[in-house]
């Protein structure tokens, strides 16, 4: 994606804007538009021009908006949604990442205190360790959502904001850079905010490169989950079961509330909500209901399930994330233990 960003580095943005470029839809009519632009001039210290140089590039792309209309968390069940990446390969190459990175997923463990195998699920879950960090133009996707999806307009239209910006500070070509319809980028799908607060040079050679740079984006993703509350050496999920009819369990309407956990243990005990495993009734938690292959499954989501969701708020997407990181911790023990038999 980034073959020219060397190079990239050493041009001004107006030089990068004036290259030849396809006739898009132009952006910069959009009614919206005039209010941005302002935004961008008065806040940011950017030119009119630029910004109106950059709107008039962008395009609008009705797939975008199609898929974010329809989110696979949304459409299935768990039972449905956990095969999606709880697969041989998806392990496999798990593995594979965790041993040629070895070092630096050993090294963010220790500056961060998150376990190797949660940042290389992630790794794994977000773009299959890098093989799928996506190809819709970042500029295309984040202006689609700022001006034509009303639901969350806001929050693109600021995610634009950070990415011009973040381009600016970088100095790159704000139309070169690709990602998902969302406008997610790299190894771990920074939206462009959260690239400019929590990604890190981690390989320490003067730029912090997400995008072709494994190390930066392991030691980015370490550094998120550090900022957002992760707990070292603390468990993620404690499994948990009904002590009586469902339709008797006060706490049915409070599954799956992806907020802080405030209720312990214990108190979710008196709603009908208990641990199958021993813990200590005075660990906060949030409860967790999925319809599994087998029926209805329960679990407790504590802090650091929690603080995966801060990666993506869906329960299923924070179980599969764990589930993968569990599957690829004992392939990886596995491995470890034949080529140990081996010597």
């Amino acid at each position: 994606m980034f073959s020219s960003i060397r190079c990239l580095a050493k041009k001004s943005l107006p030089l990068l804007l004036g290259a030849a470029l396809p006739a898009w839809a132009d952006y910069s009519q959009h009614p919206l538009a005039p209010a941005f632009i302002d935004e961008m001039v008065q806040q940011h210290g950017f030119t009119a021009a630029e910004v109106t140089q950059l709107l008039n590039k962008a395009e609008k792309r009705q797939p975008i908006l199609d898929a974010i209309a329809r989110p696979a968390e949304k459409s299935k069940t768990w039972k449905e949604y956990r095969p999606i990446f709880i697969v041989p390969m998806r392990v496999a190459n798990g593995v594979a990442f965790w041993n040629e990175h070895r070092a630096a997923l050993a090294l963010a463990e220790k500056e961060y205190g998150v376990p190797a195998e949660i940042i290389v699920a992630i790794i794994g879950v977000e773009t299959n360790y890098g093989r799928n960090m996506g190809s819709w133009k970042v500029i295309d996707a984040l202006s689609t959502l700022a001006f034509d999806y009303p639901p969350r307009a806001p929050f693109f239209r600021s995610e634009l904001v950070n990415y011009l910006i973040l381009t600016r500070e970088q100095q790159h070509n704000p139309l070169e850079f690709k990602g998902s319809y969302a406008g997610a980028m790299g190894y771990g799908q920074f939206m462009p905010s959260s690239y400019r607060n929590y990604a890190v040079d981690f390989s320490g050679d003067g730029f912090t490169d997400i995008w072709n740079n494994p190390t930066d984006a392991i030691g980015s993703v370490a550094n998120y989950f550090k900022q957002h509350g992760w707990q070292t050496d603390k468990a993620v999920v404690v499994p948990a079961k009904l002590s009586q009819a469902r339709s008797k369990v006060i706490a049915n309407d409070a599954f799956n509330k992806v907020v802080p956990p405030t209720l312990t243990l214990n108190e979710w005990k008196k709603t009908g909500v208990v641990p199958v495993t021993k813990a200590s009734g005075k660990i906060p938690a949030i409860a967790i209901e999925f319809e599994g292959v087998k029926g209805l499954e329960y679990w407790f989501g504590l802090q650091n399930f929690y603080t995966i969701t801060r990666y993506n708020r869906s329960p299923m997407y924070a179980m599969a994330v764990y589930d993968l990181s569990v599957e690829i911790k004992n392939a990886m023990n596995k491995s470890n233990q034949k080529v140990a038999g081996a010597n």
